[in-house]
């Protein structure tokens, strides 16, 4: 089982005659997702070959879901249209959407987090400036690696894409239900809390590992969470520890003010309740292994 997106979703793109989009396009029906078309006003009733799948282009997202029963997007259009690709998505009543977009404006991520909480929620957000989503052997929606890592029982989430990979690849001889890049903004749509509970609710989920970083109290939110509501053994790793104190490093939510912030501060707040916290991803990776062996 994954959580969020499974081999049953029915994915669009929006922006997906642009160049990162096609690119893109093609590495997900490689690897399975079941594509059903594709988002350009000025492209509208055209069809694009990918290797063989024609995929027809709508004007818009409504008229794609009418057409095709889609309930997911991808979103892979420039920074300045980011907030309207969005909104066109929440108007629309998609189920996910997965903003791929590095450089979006946090004013614009701030005003279509707030729009889509105005309307219901009824959309899950995940991004922007995000790897995506992958539930391998499924479907993969984004730009993470579908050749890495195998299905199996650890949920992963995380706000760097990197260290999403890097996770992956380590526990590839154990597998993921689902792994969820986040993206390290300091607004994002899904939050390290969002998927602590969707895994925690997935019976086919048996342990999770939780990717953080410097910089904000995402994390020790998250334990505090944990502690409260999580049941299943729980791993954590936090990149940072080796950065120069006083700089900005990473994601433009690496903002650390006094000691909150700081990897120590999210590693003691994790281990605090109950949280193994690798030094390294392989020590990470070590843990999960013995958690799963032992299980």
């Amino acid at each position: 089982m994954a959580i969020w997106l499974t081999k049953d979703s029915k994915v669009i793109v929006q922006g997906m005659t642009g160049s990162e989009g096609s690119k893109h396009t093609r590495r997900m029906l490689a690897a399975g997702t079941n594509i059903v078309g594709g988002v350009n006003p000025r492209k509208a009733g055209q069809t694009v070959d990918f290797d063989g799948t024609e995929l027809p282009v709508f004007a818009g997202v409504a008229d794609a879901m009418k057409e095709t029963g889609a309930d997911a997007t991808v979103i892979f259009v420039p920074p300045q249209f980011t907030k309207a690709a969005v909104i066109e998505a929440i108007d629309a009543g998609i189920g996910l959407a997965v903003v791929i977009t590095e450089g979006v404006p946090v004013h614009d991520t701030a005003a279509f987090w707030a729009y889509n909480v105005a309307q219901g929620e009824r959309t899950r957000i995940i991004g922007p400036n995000c790897p995506g989503i992958a539930s391998p052997g499924a479907s993969n929606a984004g730009i993470i690696p579908a050749d890495i890592t195998g299905t199996g029982r650890i949920g992963l989430v995380s706000k760097s894409g990197t260290l999403t990979y890097q996770m992956m690849y380590e526990l590839r001889d154990i597998g993921f239900s689902t792994c969820v890049g986040i993206g390290g903004d300091p607004i994002i749509g899904t939050t390290h809390i969002d998927a602590l509970k969707a895994f925690q609710d997935d019976p086919e989920t048996d342990a999770i590992v939780m990717i953080g970083e410097i910089g904000g109290d995402a994390e020790e939110r998250a334990a505090e969470y944990i502690k409260a509501n999580v049941t299943k053994p729980v791993v954590g790793y936090i990149a940072g520890f080796t950065a120069p104190p006083g700089k900005t490093m990473g994601h433009a939510g690496a903002i650390i003010s006094g000691s909150s912030g700081t990897a120590e501060a999210k590693q003691a707040a994790l281990e605090a309740v109950g949280v193994k916290v690798g030094k390294t991803p392989t020590e990470t990776a070590r843990l999960m292994r013995e958690i799963m062996s032992a299980s």
